[in-house]
């Protein structure tokens, strides 16, 4: 017995260890108060003025966009219809760029999940759109190509995952496909954990709530199914791919002060071996809390830029209402 409790005890240290550098309990005290900041200073319009309920929700139905235009192109070979993307002033919605349906035929379970993922973001899209009702944005120009020139290859490229001038295919195969729904969905979770504070509705909120936690469902699908391949160019590339968001994000204010990296987002490596192998599903910090981005954080990952601009990467005019900034 005492064996047994010696080897949890080793695994749980290395957890830990592993994760010693992250933001600690306080810390979330003081992102919740830079959420707000970067909130009401992400568009210059705006500055100093009060954020509405609608302001959060809207940004969230451009996260949701994309994620239900990925996956259901993945699925189905196309995406949202046009009802679906029009804003309530009759605004028409963007375009979409790239996307493709994947063959799932060599691993039926990637396609199972894949269905049920595109399935529940499109229900995000319909209940946020619902929710906003005349107040919902119009969705922006979306690219999602996994061509040579597309967001996902400047993306693979830049965390080093495909070389300077191969080209990374999010539709070619299953394995692709998780690696491309990797990119987004650590991030989803992130951004509405950072954005609840700023809901005041309460019926809102809880909606919200309901949706981060389906997010993080996605998010754990995704790691646990890639992290079970035991495949380790696949265990390799999704640590560079959380390497390459947090130097986009990124420092926390805590982590420049004490002039380290910051590794809140992580990758699926295992750590300890043995008896005390330890598995990184859940990307938390040493307290066993989720993290959370600043929208201008989401933003410079989405926009594939960690500068201040408004627009790029698989927004390539920017995202639609008023917290479209990076700044």
């Amino acid at each position: 017995m005492s064996s047994h409790n010696d080897s949890i005890i080793d695994a749980l240290e290395s957890r830990v260890e592993r994760r010693n550098d992250r933001r600690a309990f306080f810390t979330a005290a003081l992102g919740a108060a830079a959420v707000g900041t970067a909130f009401a200073y992400a568009d210059p319009a705006k500055a100093q003025a009060a954020v509405t309920d609608a302001d959060v929700l809207n940004f969230a139905l451009n996260l949701e966009y994309l994620e239900a235009q990925f996956y259901l192109y993945a699925v189905n070979g196309a995406g949202l219809s046009a009802a679906q993307t029009a804003s309530g002033s009759g605004t028409a919605g963007g375009t979409v760029t790239g996307g493709a349906r994947v063959d799932f035929t060599s691993d039926p379970n990637v396609g199972a999940y894949a269905r049920e993922i595109a399935a529940d973001e499109l229900a995000h899209v319909q209940f946020l759109r619902t929710a906003l009702g005349s107040a919902a944005v119009a969705m922006p120009n979306i690219n999602i190509s996994g061509d040579a020139n597309g967001p996902f290859t400047a993306a693979a490229r830049a965390a080093g995952v495909v070389g300077a001038t191969e080209t990374f295919n999010p539709y070619a195969n299953p394995n692709n496909f998780l690696l491309g729904a990797f990119i987004f969905e650590d991030v989803g979770v992130t951004a509405y954990k950072g954005a609840a504070p700023l809901i005041t509705n309460k019926t809102f909120l809880e909606a919200a709530a309901g949706i981060l936690a389906v997010e993080a469902y996605h998010a754990a699908i995704v790691r646990t199914t890639l992290y079970a391949k035991g495949i380790p160019a696949l265990v390799d590339a999704t640590e560079k791919i959380s390497n390459a968001r947090d130097s986009l994000d990124g420092s926390p204010t805590e982590d420049r002060i004490r002039g380290i990296a910051p590794d809140d987002d992580q990758g699926i490596a295992p750590s300890g071996s043995g008896n005390t192998l330890t598995s990184n599903i859940a990307p938390l910090n040493a307290n066993g809390l989720a993290y959370s981005r600043t929208p201008g954080q989401v933003l410079k990952i989405v926009y594939l830029n960690s500068a201040t601009t408004t627009m790029g990467g698989f927004f390539p005019n920017g995202v639609t209402g008023s917290i479209r900034s990076t700044t």
